[in-house]
């Protein structure tokens, strides 16, 4: 029982600073505040649901593509790397990690830019590779689920989680997320 909890620790954290859902709140909330509560929610069910089958597929076929492409896991690993630093360091400096342009169909920005990259995106990406390389599959998708689970409740109560901790204490949140994947980067 142990040995299942440190096992689940050791994939859940690394996808958890990777996919960073308290990061990825603010983003949300800019994207969805024109919208009602009712499409919010429709918005966080689908950026949900395209985080995971983006994932998902990634985790059945992604080796398969790297091989045709002549692509080695530690390349991608090493330009993943790159992206998140690039990432974590852009965020920390300027507090935006991404910038979102004019997006006018509600349906499009749960898939992109929601969806994937920002949920799923080369990080989360590239710990699914790596974890799988270390650990039981079965693991790895748990604990890639449970942080798609805290992703949507977190997308889905959004504006009570504002109202609670306020946008510093979102933002400072965040910062911190942002200097642990500048560290695993």
């Amino acid at each position: 029982m142990v040995e299942l909890i440190r096992e689940l620790a050791l994939t859940f954290v690394p996808l958890f600073v990777a996919m960073d859902p308290v990061g990825n709140l603010p983003i949300f909330l800019a994207l969805t505040e024109e919208g009602t509560a009712t499409h919010r929610k429709k918005t966080a069910n689908l950026a949900t649901l395209t985080a995971f089958g983006v994932g998902l597929l990634f985790v059945a076929v992604g080796k398969a593509i790297f091989s045709l492409l002549g692509i080695e896991v530690t390349d991608f690993l090493m330009a993943g790397g790159i992206i998140l630093l690039i990432l974590a360091i852009r965020y920390l400096i300027t507090g935006k990690a991404v910038e979102i342009g004019d997006v006018s169909a509600s349906e499009t920005i749960s898939v992109v830019p929601l969806g994937t990259p920002l949920v799923v995106g080369p990080a989360v990406l590239a710990a699914l590779l790596l974890l799988m390389g270390r650990h039981h599959i079965a693991i790895v998708l748990f604990s890639f689920i449970l942080n798609l689970v805290i992703q949507w409740v977190l997308f889905r109560q959004g504006t009570r989680i504002v109202a609670f901790l306020g946008r510093t204490g979102v933002s400072a949140i965040s910062k911190v997320i942002m200097l642990l994947l500048a560290a695993i980067a």
